[in-house]
């Protein structure tokens, strides 16, 4: 049961969240069929493969981002114990987010496009995105100032938030030098990814794990601090593996290198740490499903943020691989451990909440789980084994790049499969959290 009015306003955000998060994977499986098939030309001029990128990774930031702010609004009202300020100020953000969202995916369709990657969308809707951005700041940061009650959980939350939004300011300028405008968008997609959002998913992991576990806030709130120190020192550093591709220095590769993959240690950590008490209370944990997504999340984002992400980033390594299929696999495993299964997680509490159920099915959820995490992974070693194929066959022998697609087309009909198989998965889920309902007492 939701013990504030306003927490509802989380609700619409998901659903959005949820739909956009199909409209991606379906994004995704026409990249796959643009890898594995020769398309005939004809289908290619009404729908190029620059144009379905631009879909497929502007509706993953978009969702995602939706995701995080949803969970904020349900977060904040519960820390902060009142009202959230502004239900209103809540539900013009969205609007006005969802319709800048619209209106870029259909100016891609049109070539109205910046065409910097992960950036595509015009400076005019930039500007509309950061007034969603501000409106969305002020209405979180007068719910804490009103309410004077801080914690460490609230006090990372609102860093990462501040971080994300103001860095996202250096991607609005064209800058005439490549070498800067690249500098400067690395600023924005690594330090997102890697800084922001990192901050963002430990203190909505640390509340969630509060919440289902009952472990005391000291447990968990002492990892957000060794979080927080990564981020100052070796997210900010991390971003240096990218410099090197635009004309800095070497030794930022080594320091790239080394510095890039800290930041998941953290929340790994955190569930361990959470667990270990969990057992010695000998206490239940609420809500299994939730549990099971956290934990998913917690050694995915270890595995395909943290290790994958360092082993592809030391120097000996990334001079052959950046940019090949290798990031892709990074990518995908990353991204879903990190933030997808985080907004899932945070998805199958609240809707459980928001409609006053304290013991819901349990076995779509787990078939979803399951379903998306091992087509993930398959995805991702696909990916990685074609990417390894590219970097030798193309940078170590030479070869031009359709012979090298060639040897790699079989890795990618198999990460078709996988994605349609993850497409069941995600369907999977948004039935189930759309018709959650309470299991009958057999």
């Amino acid at each position: 049961m939701i013990a504030y009015k306003s927490q509802r306003i989380a609700y619409p955000y998901f659903v959005v969240a949820l739909f956009l998060f199909a409209l991606q994977v379906v994004m995704g499986l026409w990249l796959a069929i643009n890898y594995a098939f020769t398309l005939p030309q004809g289908l290619v001029d009404v729908f190029p493969f620059s144009t379905a990128r631009a879909f497929h990774t502007n509706l993953l930031v978009l969702w995602m981002l939706l995701g995080f702010m949803g969970g904020t609004y349900f977060m904040i009202p519960e820390e902060s114990k009142r009202e959230l300020f502004s239900v209103k100020l809540a539900w013009i953000q969205l609007i006005l987010l969802v319709g800048t969202g619209v209106t870029a995916l259909i100016g891609f369709l049109f070539g109205w496009t910046q065409g910097r990657p992960l950036l595509e969308i015009p400076t005019s809707l930039d500007f509309l995105i950061v007034i969603g951005a501000l409106i969305f700041l002020y209405n979180v940061g007068m719910t804490m100032i009103k309410a004077r009650n801080w914690t460490m959980t609230q006090g990372t939350l609102l860093a990462g938030l501040v971080t994300l939004a103001l860095l996202y300011l250096f991607g609005i300028p064209f800058y005439h030098n490549l070498s800067i405008d690249w500098y400067y968008w690395w600023w924005v997609i690594h330090l997102w990814v890697e800084g922001a959002w990192e901050l963002v998913t430990a203190a909505l992991f640390a509340w969630l794990l509060m919440r289902i576990t009952g472990v005391d806030r000291r447990v968990v709130e002492k990892w957000l601090y060794v979080e927080i120190g990564l981020f100052l020192f070796t997210g900010i550093a991390g971003t240096g593996h990218h410099y090197y591709w635009i004309g800095a220095p070497k030794y930022w590769l080594w320091v790239g290198g080394i510095f890039s993959a800290l930041e998941p240690v953290p929340i790994l950590l955190m569930v361990w740490d959470t667990l270990r008490h969990v057992k010695e209370r000998k206490a239940a944990i609420n809500n299994p499903v939730v549990w099971m997504f956290a934990i998913g999340c917690a050694i995915y984002h270890f595995v395909g943020a943290g290790v994958w992400g360092f082993l592809h980033t030391l120097p000996q390594i990334n001079y052959y691989t950046h940019g090949s299929q290798v990031t892709v696999s990074h990518g995908h495993l990353a991204f879903f451990g990190a933030y997808a299964l985080l907004n899932l997680t945070v998805f199958y509490y609240v809707f459980a909440q928001l409609k006053g159920i304290t013991n819901f099915r349990q076995v779509l959820g787990k078939w979803g789980f399951w379903v998306t995490s091992i087509s993930m992974f398959l995805m991702g070693l696909a990916f990685g084994v074609a990417g390894v194929l590219q970097s030798y066959l193309e940078r170590k022998l030479g070869l031009g790049y359709m012979v090298t697609h060639q040897n790699m087309q079989l890795w990618f009909h198999i990460v078709l499969v996988c994605g349609l198989f993850f497409l069941l998965g995600v369907i999977i889920m948004i039935y189930d959290l759309l018709t959650l309902k309470e299991e009958k007492a057999r």
